[in-house]
């Protein structure tokens, strides 16, 4: 049994207000707000080419290429794969004492629109692999500069990505004011929906551009709405020479499990599913045990999680039209512990589906874990329902403003429900010194990504490492 007081370190429960706001700004004295502009890399900082390919070996040695493909593309795709880079480079350097439960990896594409059990559509943090307690800036920190490389990447200036960075960071801060000030339970239950955005969007533009954002929204959540369980299905599968649908084969990014593929996991689709309904709430696995298990493949997914064994089965109910699809998704030490404290948890599958409880305003009602028969431990989830992720290609202008403001608040909601925002926003302020400090070192860490980038694709160039993906699915 955990104790769930010692979930996030930080002040006692019903310790009073003001001195929770005193806490807060004496950490300043801990960490400086202006010193987040003035970071420097460590002198002892270690090779980003050890530290990646030290991950990889409890990976799959044939997706490892993959893995390096597609973090090879750009700067950006590069920064997405390399989160235990930049936990090292913050973990060796800063660290304000003000924790919550965090993403560790909180970078604009890991945010996203994702269907509620009530059928809802809700922006959110959408992954959790490396959630762990800790400083609450690291996200923050994660997130603006994210927005840096995308912003570089579609050939913007750095005083356009200088104001991307700091619009998510003043975004965060007016809304961990607010929570500040609002009720643990009003906190707990906000949720950013379409229809808040678009309360936010009319309030704050002019008539025309308010226009034209409805318009917009409204043909993104149409798209979200597509994304449905069914539309996992007809990108994934065919039906089979036996008449029942069966899962693509389009190696090595979607692979049906062979008896010799089973043996090189060291897992069953089936010894997983039966020991995941244990952690899941007894209508759910209830609701779950009325379906059966037509197929199950190798599927890869993501950037820098590619290379971890993630399987996924397709399941019948009712009849032909009732199907989903169930992933199983490896899960390891998040790269956060090693600067921060060990996991309460033994499970890293449990670390993952309690630290996204904590953080989103509601989650998949298929989320839970399990340990397969070799040690390894999973996370399950329902594979795609009503999801939607932003195109970075149309991420430009005011469009781009608009979504760094959007993920910002959503970050400070998240930190809200598993952190303290009264200390937190005491810490923060109410002037632009923590924006514009934020900004500043997103821009000097965007260059030391580009310049682990450099070091990256020259050794993948030298044959250090090696690099290849065929056709995405």
């Amino acid at each position: 049994m955990v104790d769930t007081t010692k979930l996030i370190p930080g002040l006692p429960t019903g310790t009073p207000i003001a001195d929770r706001i005193e806490f807060g700004r004496s950490a300043r004295k801990k960490l400086p707000r202006k010193s987040l502009g003035d970071w420097t890399p460590p002198s002892d900082r270690a090779d980003p080419v050890a530290l990646l390919t030290g991950q990889e070996t409890t990976r799959i040695v044939t997706l490892v290429p993959v893995r390096h493909a597609r973090m090879a593309v750009s700067p950006f795709t590069f920064y997405r794969g390399a989160a235990i880079v930049m936990a090292a480079d913050l973990g060796m350097t800063m660290d304000s004492g003000l924790w919550a439960q965090i993403c560790g990896d909180a970078h604009l594409s890991n945010f996203g629109v994702f269907g509620s059990a009530e059928r809802n559509l809700v922006f959110d943090v959408n992954d959790f692999d490396e959630t762990s307690p800790g400083p609450f800036e690291w996200d923050l920190l994660r997130l603006s500069t994210s927005f840096v490389l995308a912003a570089r990447d579609r050939g913007a200036d750095d005083q356009a990505a200088r104001s991307l960075a700091a619009m998510a960071a003043m975004s965060y801060q007016q809304v961990a004011a607010l929570a500040a000030d609002r009720a643990y339970l009003e906190n707990w239950y906000t949720m950013l929906t379409p229809e808040q955005i678009l309360g936010v969007v009319s309030t704050t533009q002019p008539e025309r551009k308010a226009k034209k954002a409805t318009k917009e929204m409204e043909r993104n959540e149409k798209a979200a709405r597509k994304r449905d369980a069914w539309s996992a299905i007809r990108k994934l599968t065919e039906i089979g020479p036996d008449g029942n649908r069966q899962f693509l084969s389009q190696p090595p990014l979607l692979v049906r499990l062979s008896p010799e593929l089973r043996s090189t996991l060291g897992v069953d689709f089936n010894d997983l599913a039966e020991k995941f309904t244990e952690t899941l709430d007894v209508d759910r696995a209830a609701l779950l045990g009325r379906y059966r298990l037509l197929d199950v493949a190798h599927k890869v997914v993501g950037v820098g999680s590619v290379g971890l064994p993630a399987l996924v089965g397709l399941l019948q109910g009712r009849d032909s039209e009732d199907l989903m699809v169930l992933q199983f998704k490896a899960a390891e030490a998040s790269v956060l512990e090693k600067w921060t404290a060990p996991s309460l948890f033994d499970h890293h599958g449990q670390r993952v589906v309690v630290g996204q409880r904590l953080m989103q305003a509601t989650g998949d009602p298929f989320l839970g874990w399990v340990r397969g028969p070799g040690g390894r431990d999973f996370y399950g989830r329902q594979l795609r329902d009503f999801k939607w992720s932003v195109d970075l290609n149309g991420l430009v202008g005011g469009k781009a403003l608009g979504y760094a403001r959007l993920c910002g608040a959503t970050l400070a909601l998240a930190h809200a429900r598993a952190g303290d925002p009264v200390a937190i926003s005491a810490y923060i302020g109410s002037n632009t010194t923590f924006a514009d400090a934020a900004a500043q070192f997103s821009l000097t860490y965007a260059d030391l990504v580009e310049q682990d980038f450099a070091r990256f694709t020259a050794a993948i160039a030298d044959g250090e490492i090696t690099a290849f993906e065929q056709a995405r699915t």
